[in-house]
């Protein structure tokens, strides 16, 4: 490791034994970086460097109303005089931990640019998280600073009052004296970059799982350039005219990257909207005349349903990731749009996307092949890889991989140099990737292994259904019973007569894919319930 610019040594400290990383592979030539980097230099220093300092970056609310749009050169002069408030005014010291907290806004981001000129960690935690959760975020990070936007600052300051570790809170998007503007108001525009080493640790991401404690990710500056080299180049092909817009939270690596990290990796503009759900979304990306969406699969399902009524002749590219997008929303979109998504899957321990394909390479019920600069395996439990349609473990390598912050889980996802993310894969005939379920979803009833996703997408194609999730409940005679949560459309016909519905969709199921597959068991619910970030919570629908 390279000689690092961190005084507080606590992320180094903390990092787990090298023998139980995953191997790191850096194949591309892309991805051979310097000893010394720091990744606000490449996304944001270097084009006011190159003159380019007057292009569009960045637009989004400004708390009271208005909206802020800001070039390069001002999202810049704006970073250094937060970092300048970090370091002067709050004491903050190179590998101090900040905690970020706030929606989806320009001073959001230029938050997160300020942590990493000042050399700090960034921790940006979900607007939704309450004190006792961020309570638990603090204490396993020993956070000791935070920037909090003042609308959040509520749930921030109970937690506080438990976790003496954080010493210092300033808030932003605040008219105090004391608040954030006030304080960068008079620090200077000029700030000198901590020259950190490009292994020194940048973010530590919580994963936003669904049980237990939370686990810290660990991602160096390198890993936030090497995400922005792969994917994006390969797969995205976006260029700097285009302008992005999306719903994912910047505290989940997704939103980062897609809303911050990629496009102004190639000079692009993006639209941060607070709230991003499919009715505020349609609108904007028509206002803005947007060209790239990231949403998770849910969303866009809905967005067909109401795409004719919006212009959006501006867009060009849309992603989809969180979670598995269904052949069936994937053709709605199609077909109300004509834009073939482009579908991922990423993990918050690799820090975004390492499979996927090109619109041209797109093929329903699959996600892609291997990102260039990923590998990726379908293996069993002894770690060997299985036939090609066989269903196993997914294992992935790449440029970056799981640092767990001090967690005994790390030899879970790690095992023979490789990450297991969780998934359940198959390989098909083509080496196309094709998703499952989470190793954890997976039913097996009647002796037969029965991936939830495909029930759900089978079931999304009904006319009737909204949303649904298929999860398996116990059962004495087949051991697991496949079970559906389905949400009707609105005005859905015979909807009153429950029992027959019921029937309809088990036919419809039976009719789409193996008869065996069939939920057996059908719960109409008003709402599914999901993470901030859009994930179906499964779990809690198993608990019920």
């Amino acid at each position: 490791m390279h000689r690092s610019a961190h005084q507080d040594t606590f992320a180094r400290d903390n990092l787990p034994p090298l023998d139980q990383w995953p191997e790191l592979v850096f194949d591309l030539p892309a991805l051979r970086f310097p000893e010394r980097m720091n990744c606000a230099h490449e996304l944001l220093d270097r084009w006011v460097a190159q003159g380019q300092g007057d292009r569009g970056c960045v637009i989004g609310g400004d708390g009271r109303g208005g909206e802020l749009r800001w070039t390069y050169a001002e999202l810049q002069a704006q970073a250094n005089r937060i970092a300048n408030v970090l370091v002067n005014e709050m004491g903050v010291v190179p590998g101090n931990r900040v905690l970020l907290r706030g929606a989806n806004t320009p001073q959001m981001a230029a938050c997160w640019f300020a942590v990493m000129k000042a050399g700090a960690i960034a921790v940006a935690t979900m607007p939704l998280l309450r004190a006792k959760e961020l309570g638990q975020v603090i204490e396993k990070a020993r956070i000791s600073h935070a920037l909090c936007d003042e609308a959040l600052a509520g749930e921030l300051e109970t937690a506080r009052a438990q976790c003496p570790v954080l010493a210092r809170v300033c808030l932003f998007r605040s008219e105090a004296a004391d608040g954030l503007e006030a304080l960068a108001e008079r620090q200077s525009e000029r700030f000198d970059n901590v020259d950190t080493a490009s292994d020194d640790c940048a973010l530590i991401a919580f994963t936003s799982g669904t049980t237990g404690q939370p686990k810290g990710t660990m991602h160096f500056h390198r890993d936030v350039i090497a995400i922005c080299r792969c994917w994006p180049v390969h797969c995205l092909r976006a260029n700097a005219d285009d302008v992005f817009i999306g719903s994912p939270p910047l505290a989940f690596t997704f939103g980062l990257g897609g809303l911050v990290l990629f496009p102004l990796s190639v000079g692009a503009s993006t639209v941060l909207l607070e709230k991003a759900s499919p009715d505020v979304l349609l609108p904007a990306i028509a206002k803005h005349r947007a060209t790239v969406c990231f949403t998770a699969p849910t969303s866009y399902r809905a967005m067909a349903a109401q795409a004719a009524s919006h212009d959006l002749a501006s867009l060009r590219k849309c992603v989809s990731a969180g979670e598995a997008l269904p052949a069936a929303t994937r053709q709605l979109w199609k077909d109300a749009t004509g834009i073939e998504l482009i579908d991922g899957i990423g993990a918050t321990e690799l820090l975004h996307i390492f499979i996927s394909h090109t619109e041209e390479t797109a093929r329903p019920g699959a996600t892609g092949r291997p990102v260039p600069g990923y590998r990726a395996r379908v293996v069993d439990d002894a770690g060997r890889d299985v036939p090609a349609g066989t269903v196993g473990k997914l294992a992935v390598q790449g440029p970056t991989g799981c640092r767990y912050l001090a967690d005994d889980r790390q030899g879970q996802y790690v095992r023979h140099g490789w990450n297991l993310t969780g998934d359940a894969y198959l390989i098909d005939a083509d080496g196309y990737f094709v998703y499952q379920a989470r190793t954890d979803d997976m039913i097996i009833s009647g002796g037969y292994n029965i991936a939830g996703p495909e029930v759900e997408s089978a079931l999304l194609a009904h006319p009737a259904v909204a949303e649904c999730a298929v999860v398996g409940v116990p059962d004495e005679e087949r051991g697991q019973l496949v079970k559906a949560f389905v949400v009707l459309k609105p005005g859905t016909a015979g909807a009153d007569d429950e029992a027959a519905l019921v029937k309809a969709m088990q036919d419809f199921v039976k009719a789409t894919i193996a008869p065996y597959k069939y939920p057996r068991a059908i719960e109409f619910r008003a709402s599914l319930p999901r993470t901030e970030t859009g994930k179906l919570q499964r779990f809690r629908l198993r608990e019920a």
